[in-house]
């Protein structure tokens, strides 16, 4: 019998505190979490993408310290600190953090963390992630990894078979990119987010949008569809809740 799949790509995941450089986990990584369907489940937190930024990681730990959960955290620089196959095959949630999509694919493939990350998905365990930690999921997307002016990036692991958009409401260039890319057919359809919002993908299919902050569900956050009919790019939003 065939595991359920989920993975939930984000803007969000975690909230900022009252005090300065404290996190917690907003209502997108508690999703994600939740889908795990485990009382105590095993947290991995990956951050490639920031080349396993030291204070980054000591940051995502102290986050998790009213949860009940255990963690753990695979770094690849400068050597792997743990057998990549022991760490994430018996992770219940991979969390992705922020940061180069491009550098993170690149060191993925070489230690073959794509490889593994597949047959975690395939065995249940739960993907999500932030930003880079989001779009390494889709086929591409949009990223600012080479420099100020983003640019399309194509290798992502396609497990789920779409582009994907991050920061879509707080980075001016990434909506019209994003946008073009779907014209001229570099992707034949993308989901994006806005800032603190997230899309929980059942398989490959998105079945809901969650948010980290409490707006109204007409003018807040949201996430969004991308796709060329007749021609023309149709965006359609798509509110917090259940996607129908």
């Amino acid at each position: 019998m065939s595991k359920e799949k989920y993975i939930v790509a984000t803007s969000g995941g975690f909230v900022t505190t009252k005090r300065w450089g404290v996190m917690r986990p907003g209502a997108t990584f508690l999703k994600a979490l939740e889908l795990t369907k485990k009382s105590r489940p095993k947290v991995c937190f990956m951050m490639t993408a920031t080349g396993d930024d030291a204070s980054y990681i000591s940051r995502s730990y102290e986050a998790m310290s009213d949860l009940s959960v255990d963690v753990t955290h695979l770094s690849l620089f400068p050597q792997p600190n743990e057998d990549v196959e022991e760490r994430l095959l018996n992770a219940d949630l991979v969390w992705v953090g922020g940061g180069s999509v491009a550098n993170l694919l690149a060191v993925w493939k070489l230690h073959k963390v794509d490889e593994v990350l597949k047959t975690a998905w395939e065995n249940g365990t739960v993907l999500s992630g932030v930003s880079a930690g989001s779009i390494c999921w889709f086929i591409g997307g949009t990223t600012d990894s080479f420099g100020p002016e983003l640019k399309p990036v194509k290798n992502g692991l396609a497990l789920l078979p779409y582009a994907n958009g991050v920061h879509y409401d707080s980075e001016v260039q990434r909506r019209p990119l994003l946008q073009s890319l779907i014209k001229d057919s570099t992707f034949d359809i993308a989901f994006a987010t806005d800032d603190h919002t997230g899309i929980v993908f059942k398989e490959t299919e998105p079945i809901e949008v969650i948010s980290d902050i409490k707006s109204d569900s007409h003018t807040g956050p949201a996430a969004y569809k991308l796709e060329k009919i007749n021609g023309e790019v149709q965006e359609m939003r798509l509110a917090v809740g259940t996607i129908s």
